[in-house]
């Protein structure tokens, strides 16, 4: 597997966040795109990554997005297929690239009904945190933080 860093509007980016969208609508009823902002995985300190397969097609994405100067936070994660440690790798990746940007923490939402994503975060290392920004006061969403120092 290959990760890549891409622009979000790149094709393969939309078509694997197109994707997650239809993904989200049918687990919690929300797409989510009214929470990510393409421009702020464009500015520095920020980042959105594809992954590949050894085959070339577009198998996984996420970005890391900056919420203050020491906290990062992951967004648009997405595998195509949840067997293959393809959202493992990639969120590794982005927890290594926001260690190197000089973060010391990443934060993050799901949704609380969203079990596969809640159990994936705390699997590697995630740790539920008061709900945070735009998130504040919102009963089906859960945040989570994970230092990286």
């Amino acid at each position: 597997m290959r990760i890549i860093e891409k622009d979000p509007s790149d094709p393969d980016s939309i078509r694997l966040m197109d994707e997650l969208s239809k993904e989200l609508e049918h687990i919690t009823g929300d797409s989510g795109k009214n929470s990510f902002n393409k421009e702020d995985v464009c500015v520095p300190r920020s980042l959105f990554v594809v992954a590949y397969n050894d085959n070339g097609e577009a198998i996984g994405c996420g970005g890391i997005r900056c919420i203050n100067k020491s906290v990062a936070e992951v967004k648009r994660m997405f595998a195509k297929v949840k067997t293959m440690g393809v959202g493992g790798e990639i969120l590794s990746y982005l927890e290594l690239q926001a260690k190197k940007m000089d973060y010391s923490a990443i934060w993050l939402e799901t949704r609380l009904i969203n079990d596969q994503a809640v159990n994936f975060y705390k699997k590697r290392g995630y740790h539920q945190i008061q709900n945070y920004g735009k998130y504040n006061g919102n009963l089906k969403a859960i945040c989570f933080e994970k230092k990286i120092v």
